[in-house]
């Protein structure tokens, strides 16, 4: 009896990809795993909703890839939230996604605050400013939140997320973050579109010694003592390497497939791509609920929000409008 065939398939990296995806990967030579977001659409709606300023729109579209690299790596259902709570311009940054592929996101800011930051590299980090980046599972009410959380020192998300993988999870990560503005030409004028990109890359072996990290400094060294030093594992110190030759151009344009990008990278050892994901950009808001959380507050509440004889409440995320007569949302009975 013949042998059935269980070698990986090989082929060529795809020309194109679907935007609104993420791709894992695999290089096991080098015992590194990844991920690749690419977002199109998904982004726009999101981003479009508000009409936030550029350095805005920009600042959330990181914030919304990072937290789609770091949340589709749940085995579970539920929630990964990204919040970033800061004295800067930009106050907070809100990133809900909800497995498996559903997304929406919000910012809060000063707008003349943000107006006055110089474009230029720093920018990032001054339209956060000081405060702390939280990242949190949520599994639903019977299960206890897992939450993670770590300093912005006016330095931008890559260096936050960086900052996080380094002092609480010990994993040897790096990633790339990138957001952009697409012009082309219609019927009706110019259209403007936004995209957005990101890659993960992690340092997973299966002998735990050779993922070690040195001492964070100084920690709880006598003074005078020497800064604790860990050569780096040179797989690791290969594929770090290659991540961080990544360009924005790379991770945004849609005629480069995430498939490609990945083969670029890491061709000489062999890269192996998983099936992707599709996102979507949805809020979970309705009419139904809205009117369900009004009934929660008191009449006396619900009356002080009556302008022009209506409740009118919008949602934070989606923008979507809804208008109740109080009679709709006045309690049973």
């Amino acid at each position: 009896m013949s042998q059935p065939r269980i070698d990986i398939p090989t082929r060529a990296p795809a020309a194109t990809s679907a935007d609104d995806t993420v791709l894992p990967f695999e290089v096991a030579a080098l015992d590194l795993r990844g991920r690749v977001v690419r977002l199109g659409p998904s982004v726009d709606t999101i981003l479009s909703a508000h009409n936030y300023p550029a350095p805005v729109a920009k600042l959330l579209g990181e914030a919304i890839v990072l937290t789609l690299l770091l949340g589709s790596s749940l085995k579970l259902d539920g929630r990964f939230i990204l919040q970033t709570q800061s004295d800067g311009p930009v106050s907070m940054l809100v990133v809900d996604f909800t497995t498996p592929d559903r997304v929406r996101a919000c910012a809060r800011f000063d707008a003349a605050r943000v107006a006055a930051v110089a474009p230029g590299k720093d920018a990032a980090g001054q339209l956060l400013g000081r405060g702390h980046l939280a990242m949190t599972i949520d599994q639903g009410p019977d299960m206890s939140r897992y939450q993670g959380l770590v300093a912005l020192e006016g330095k931008d998300l890559e260096h936050a997320a960086h900052e996080y993988f380094l002092r609480s999870e010990q994993i040897p990560t790096r990633l790339r973050l990138a957001v952009g503005e697409e012009y082309s030409a219609g019927a009706d004028g110019i259209r403007h579109r936004w995209r957005a990109g990101g890659i993960l890359l992690q340092f997973l072996p299966k002998a735990p010694e050779r993922a070690r990290q040195a001492d964070l400094d100084p920690g709880d060294a006598p003074q005078g003592t020497a800064p604790h030093a860990v050569v780096e594992d040179d797989a690791w110190v290969e594929g770090r390497s290659l991540v961080e030759t990544v360009e924005d151009v790379e991770l945004l344009d849609p005629a480069i497939s995430a498939e490609r990008l990945v083969y670029r990278l890491f061709h000489e050892r062999g890269v192996r791509v998983f099936r992707d994901t599709a996102l979507n950009a949805r809020c979970s808001c309705s009419r139904d609920g809205v009117a369900n959380m009004l009934r929660s507050f008191s009449q006396d509440d619900r009356d002080h929000m009556i302008e022009n004889g209506v409740i009118t409440v919008t949602c934070e995320f989606c923008n979507s409008r809804y208008v109740f007569e109080p009679e709709a949302v006045a309690d049973a009975g």
